[in-house]
């Protein structure tokens, strides 16, 4: 019998995690008993469960980081990549990424998803935690504290900071000393080289392990949210959700095209059109790594662009350029602080900004990569992690979308850099009109 695909145990178990949830909800409800079996709270164990997996997720984050930075900064800087093609698939991919995340963030703010009839959120998602113990670790920044992150960044013990969870301290020391690597001896690199990719190896086993058991760890989180705030929960996730779609048909139909239009030269309705059947694809799977063939072949058989380009920049896109991801990752700390009643500076936004660029790149290879991703700002900027759970209600619609914009947004990129590098694809203004597959 074949095994049921990971998305769709998650899919069921936040479905049966609803239906618990609110049963033990409207049970206290109705009793004023809150249920239990053994003595033991519904809600105890609901959150026991949820813990363990919370727990498993940052044990893997600093490891998963280093490993996994130290290896793509020094393969990409290798083998002569980082040459005109490297460079210009880079800088689109940082820009691209950059933009995404401006969008979520503006959107984010614009319409408050956090705040409901004027006040946070937070009872109605059962956050626990106190504003008051939550402003002492973020609150009182200005735009002063912009140069303190940057005075963060460069640790006086990294091994202090990596105890710390002082995560742009981690990323910054992981970016030099990949960097530096091309710049020792073969002898000297390839042992290095090979060491922290055997431990990036060893990192995406343990990472697809512990997701084995994430229908059961987002059962417990889901079902401790529901049990605690019944369906009323559902409401400011919502209009949350909402944003975020939005935003990500504003990155995929406003900037993106604009992108292919002017720098490209490029009909962006035609390369949307060549490039459907991978979005769709990345709609159902959910994965940038495994729609990789069916991208490839659409970028050259449908849109033009050349093996020589398609084969360098959509490999490195699916491994780093996580547009939708990168939104997602901003949208939802913002969502968090504001349904926490906390005001972030822009000190504090602008630290989100650039965790969830370098993030994105970091981890964008790891199933289910925008939990350890937000985990990993949530600890940042001094929200509790366990808050992810509440994000999880709507994340398996979301997950699937955002994919999907990833992927339109590595066949973009494919077909401005063959502009670039003087190719003329099957989607150029002015070519001749071809049925696309």
């Amino acid at each position: 019998m074949r095994k049921l695909e990971l998305h769709w145990q998650i899919l069921i178990a936040i479905i049966l995690a609803a239906i618990v949830g609110g049963w033990v909800f409207n049970t206290q409800a109705a009793t004023g008993v809150e249920p239990s079996i053994a003595g033991v709270r519904f809600v105890a164990i609901f959150g026991y469960i949820g813990t363990i997996f919370l727990n498993a997720l940052k044990m893997i984050i600093v490891p998963l980081i280093m490993s996994s930075i130290i290896v793509g900064v020094a393969g990409i800087g290798s083998g002569g990549n980082l040459g005109s093609l490297g460079g210009k698939t880079l800088l689109f991919y940082a820009t691209t990424t950059l933009a995404a995340i401006m969008v979520g963030l503006i959107l984010v703010n614009a319409v408050s998803p956090g705040i409901v009839d004027g006040e946070p959120a937070r009872d109605l998602l059962a956050l626990e935690t106190s504003t008051e113990d939550l402003e002492e670790l973020v609150g009182g920044k200005g735009l002063a504290d912009v140069a303190e992150i940057f005075l963060r960044m460069v640790p006086p013990n990294v091994v202090e900071a990596a105890g710390n969870g002082e995560m742009l301290a981690i990323i910054f020391f992981a970016i030099l000393f990949g960097y530096f690597m091309t710049h020792l001896d073969n002898e000297y690199a390839e042992p290095l080289y090979r060491f922290w990719n055997a431990v990036f190896h060893v990192m995406m086993r343990m990472t697809e392990w512990i997701m084995r058991f994430a229908p059961i760890g987002v059962f417990g989180l889901v079902a401790g949210v529901v049990a605690k705030a019944g369906y009323k929960a559902a409401g400011p996730l919502a209009v949350f959700a909402i944003v975020v779609l939005l935003a990500l048909a504003v990155h995929a139909f406003v900037t993106l095209p604009l992108l292919l239009r002017f720098i490209g030269k490029a009909n962006p309705l035609r390369t949307i059109q060549g490039a459907g059947k991978a979005m769709l694809t990345a709609f159902s799977t959910a994965s940038s790594s495994a729609t990789l063939p069916v991208t490839m072949e659409c970028v050259e058989d449908n849109i033009g662009v050349s093996n020589k380009v398609a084969s360098f920049v959509l490999p490195l896109g699916a491994t780093v350029n996580m547009n939708g991801t990168a939104l997602y990752e901003c949208a939802a700390a913002i969502f968090l602080a504001q349904a926490y009643g906390l005001e972030l500076t822009f000190a504090m936004q602008f630290s989100i900004v650039a965790i969830a660029l370098l993030t994105s790149i970091g981890v964008a290879g790891v199933p289910s990569a925008s939990l350890v991703a937000i985990a990993i700002i949530l600890s940042a900027i001094g929200l509790p992690i366990e808050a992810l759970g509440v994000l999880l209600v709507f994340d398996r619609i979301l997950d699937m979308a955002r994919t999907s914009i990833n992927v339109w947004g590595d066949a973009s990129c494919a077909t401005i850099v063959a502009r670039l590098e003087g190719e003329t694809t099957n989607v150029a203004i002015g070519e001749p009109e071809e049925e696309l597959a």
